[in-house]
């Protein structure tokens, strides 16, 4: 082979290299708009249960009793505010309240126990949608070539958002009699 040849596959490979690198950035960029996306969609759904929550324990004490919503609303209190700096810890203290409720509770309107119910289905979804998003961003940055070139380095990596939130009969009743993936 000539030089000439040797000088046209150098530059095809390094144009192959300059195009491969594009592509990935900005599907990077992409997965991590995704990731902020999904973010946002639980992080509201997150904060609809906690307003709800502290409706429930705010206008409804005497129907739930006082004691359980002086618990629910301390729950409700460390969610917005966590003190151990722990979100996810907090989170799964006021889903543990919420399931706690007795499913009978006379007195309670039905459109805050269809809006409960409906929170907590949707922050399931949501939480799923978020740490998919958060999966496939991890999976693309730390493949071998975009960890060499340490593209998005500068960037922290997504963290996945683990709560108790009833997820597997969430999906089960979706997929139809129990036979839902875990």
């Amino acid at each position: 082979m000539t030089p000439d040849v040797w000088l046209l596959l150098t530059a095809a490979v390094v144009l192959l290299l300059v195009a491969w690198v594009a592509w990935t950035l900005t599907r990077l960029g992409r997965l991590e708009a995704r990731v902020e996306r999904a973010w946002t969609a639980l992080d509201t759904q997150l904060q609809r249960r906690a307003a709800l929550a502290e409706e429930l324990c705010r206008d409804h004490a005497a129907v739930v009793g006082e004691e359980r919503a002086a618990r629910l609303a301390a729950a409700v209190r460390e969610v917005r505010a966590p003190l151990t700096g722990d979100r996810e810890l907090a989170e799964n203290a006021l889903g543990r309240e919420l399931r706690e409720l007795p499913a009978d509770l006379l007195g309670l309107p039905a459109a805050l126990r269809a809006d409960l119910e409906g929170t907590a289905t949707r922050i399931g979804l949501a939480r799923r949608f978020y740490n998919d998003a958060v999966r496939d961003t991890t999976a693309l940055r730390s493949r071998r070539l975009p960890s060499l070139l340490r593209l998005h380095a500068s960037r922290p990596p997504p963290r996945f958002f683990d709560i108790e939130d009833g997820l597997r009969e969430v999906t089960s009743s979706a997929a139809g009699g129990g036979r839902g993936r875990p």
